[in-house]
């Protein structure tokens, strides 16, 4: 009986040994960053800025891989069910804490994600069409007041990081402008130059480009507080307190994900976030780096997220389309 007992532990040892050894090694092989976006798109953009540093930090190579479809569904439901073993990393963004209330079933939970930690963060910009009779925030928080009926904003699509700046200024402003859904962020803002729509929460760095060309005219930034490239420009939060929207991007991996393999992905993942080249690409970018990502801070952020945004959704007509 002895005997036995003392090879059921050795075996034990031995696996554990095993196991230790096995991630002492990690990474053997390239790991996959799911980008559950089409490629070409600021969230593909940055994944590929990204995964070149955070790659040469981890020691391994890193390759975006795009699985576009259904809202970021597609490829967030192909993370949940890969394997556990660090080497299938899911780059989220503001849509993952949004679908859980747009759609009634999902095939994922929350409880199939491991938090790696939060990447950055993307402001939006309110931009007005350039006849629109505001010159600043007063004017069009007082313009909206009066013509909310009457007063159309555009977007990428339904969901999309600038549908949810619209639909929360309705929800913080008790106003009640439309929503014009377009196929993408370029013919919202067309048709917002064209005077078609009266405004548009979009990207930082698209909104102010058009600003600059006097396109369109820069009203107000949507952080709470204002961004270092635009000092003059006042935050949507100074006159609406409570006024906050931006995408984001964190990292995820599926559950059951050994810890050890998770601190090293946070670790070098942190590393990469603190180097200036990537630094530099993210300004041009007009994201807003994290500089020390942390697994429990993504998931409080996460569980946060959701519950603002569910508020929103279930406010607007989000849910019904």
């Amino acid at each position: 009986m002895k005997l036995f007992t003392k090879r059921i532990i050795a075996a034990l040892s031995l696996g554990l040994a095993s196991m230790a050894a096995a991630y002492a090694a990690y990474p053997e092989k390239p790991v996959r960053l799911v980008v559950p976006y089409a490629a070409g798109g600021p969230t593909d953009t940055f994944a590929r800025a990204l995964a070149d540093v955070w790659g040469k930090k981890l020691g391994a190579t890193m390759i975006v891989e795009n699985k576009a479809g259904a809202g970021t569904i597609v490829g967030t439901d192909f993370v949940a069910k890969a394997a556990p073993d660090g080497y299938t990393v899911l780059m989220s963004t503001v849509a993952h804490a949004v679908n859980p209330t747009l759609h009634s079933t999902l095939s994922y939970s929350d409880a199939d994600f491991a938090p790696v930690g939060l990447a950055a963060r993307a402001p939006l910009a309110l931009v007005v069409n350039k006849d629109l009779p505001v010159k600043n925030l007063t004017e069009f928080l007082e313009y909206l007041k009066q013509n909310s009926d009457k007063t159309d904003y555009s977007s990428a699509g339904i969901a999309s990081a600038p549908h949810l700046g619209g639909a929360l200024l309705n929800y913080v402003g008790k106003f009640n402008a439309r929503h014009i859904p377009y196929k993408g962020s370029a013919p919202a803002m067309a048709d917002l130059i064209g005077g078609h729509v009266q405004f548009m929460v979009d990207s930082a760095p698209t909104a102010l480009a058009q600003a600059r060309a006097k396109t369109v005219r820069l009203i107000a930034t949507s952080m709470s507080q204002r961004l270092p490239q635009t000092p003059d420009i006042p935050a949507i939060a100074e006159a609406l307190p409570g006024y906050e929207a931006y995408t984001w991007n964190a990292m995820q991996v599926p559950a059951k994900t050994d810890k050890d393999v998770i601190e090293i992905l946070r670790s070098s993942l942190q590393a990469a976030l603190n180097d200036d080249g990537l630094k530099q690409k993210a300004d041009q970018m007009g994201l807003l780096l994290e500089s020390k990502p942390d697994p429990q801070a993504l998931k409080a952020f996460i569980a946060a997220e959701q519950k603002k945004w569910s508020d929103v959704v279930k406010a607007s007509d989000m849910a019904t389309n």
